[in-house]
């Protein structure tokens, strides 16, 4: 069982950065592959990126690939989400996902998740 807190979030001006962090309970996180989804109003939720339990691995959706970095501590059970050259576009809550040992972009393939972080990003 992992429980997932999300914080970071809020508002920014376009061009700016953020950084969301995920924290999880359990002792088995580094068993644990990660992943960041985002739902905007109106909107189906979509994918940002992933982590491998190791960190060694990542993958991005090409909508954030160079402006957003995906990273974890396993000492600190914790995944971050680091958002630079923020945009409109970029507004949603963001989740924080586990599933076992591998990512996907698919969040149907996560069993766990958080409750959601506000990122507003003004124009």
């Amino acid at each position: 069982q992992v429980q997932l807190v999300e914080s970071g979030g809020g508002l920014v001006q376009a061009g700016g950065s953020l950084r969301l962090s995920c924290a999880a309970s359990g002792r088995t996180f580094s068993s644990y592959a990660m992943g960041w989804f985002r739902q905007a109003p109106g909107k189906e939720r979509e994918f940002v990126a992933a982590i491998n339990w190791s960190g060694k691995s990542t993958y991005y959706a090409d909508s954030v690939k160079g402006r957003f970095t995906i990273s974890r501590d396993n000492a600190k059970n914790t995944v971050y989400l680091q958002m630079n050259s923020l945009k409109p576009e970029d507004t949603a809550v963001y989740y924080c996902a586990a599933r076992k040992y591998v990512y996907s972009d698919t969040g149907g393939e996560y069993g766990y998740w958080g409750q959601g972080t506000q990122v507003t990003v003004s124009s």
